[in-house]
């Protein structure tokens, strides 16, 4: 069973969370194209869903699913996102599509946030495979540099890359993240960050693995 087969596992699983008749939050990503895919074959039980990227926006209405603006919900029911990384905690390490800030804004609004992802994404310490993903103001990037390479990272400019937001992404190697919730907050702190790809102090409920004997639910 290849990558794809079991992220459309994990994605198909997640649809048993989905309620009639509520707004579904909805991340950005390969894994979360599946469930959008997937929550297509489900688009009249739901009233619609809010999209943490542009990109995700697009494919929903492509399914024929209402996007709704965050700002017109007061909560969702559940927040359907993947992972670049996870640990046994269901923290994570997000941004490889530089939606973080979006995605933490949606997360934010759901009562119940289901992680989904292949058995790949798993890992015992976060940044053990994936770089930090850290949004920044323009006009801070090199101020920023030389703060998160103080603390021992190894940023490096995500070229050609601006956020849905306007912004710039560093993507930050050599962070063995030890304790993501100080790391999450302390990261937060610099001037000139809009947020980092640590997701610890708004961690996943549900974390939903597609493996080749199947999708496992760990709650």
């Amino acid at each position: 069973m290849n990558q794809l087969e079991m992220k459309k596992l994990a994605a198909q699983a997640a649809l048993q969370y989905v309620k009639a008749d509520t707004i579904v939050g909805v991340g950005s990503g390969s894994t979360v194209n599946c469930f959008i895919e997937a929550l297509g074959t489900i688009k009249d039980k739901i009233q619609g869903a809010v999209a943490a990227s542009k990109a995700s926006e697009e494919l929903l209405r492509k399914q024929g699913i209402e996007v709704f603006n965050a700002n017109d919900v007061s909560s969702l029911d559940i927040y359907v996102d993947g992972a670049d990384e996870i640990n046994p905690q269901k923290m994570m390490i997000k941004g490889g599509g530089a939606a973080l800030t979006r995605e933490k804004i949606v997360a934010a609004l759901a009562k119940k946030f289901i992680c989904i992802v292949d058995s790949s994404k798993q890992v015992d310490v976060l940044g053990s495979t994936f770089p930090l993903p850290v949004e920044v103001i323009p006009m801070a990037r090199s101020q920023v540099g030389r703060k998160l390479a103080a603390l021992g990272g190894a940023p490096e400019y995500r070229e050609g890359v601006v956020t849905d937001n306007g912004n710039v992404i560093l993507d930050v190697h050599n962070f063995t993240i030890l304790n993501p919730v100080e790391m999450e907050k302390e990261l937060n702190n610099i001037a000139g960050v809009v947020t980092n790809g640590i997701f610890a102090l708004r961690g996943a409920d549900v974390v939903i693995v597609g493996t080749p004997e199947g999708a496992k639910i760990i709650d």
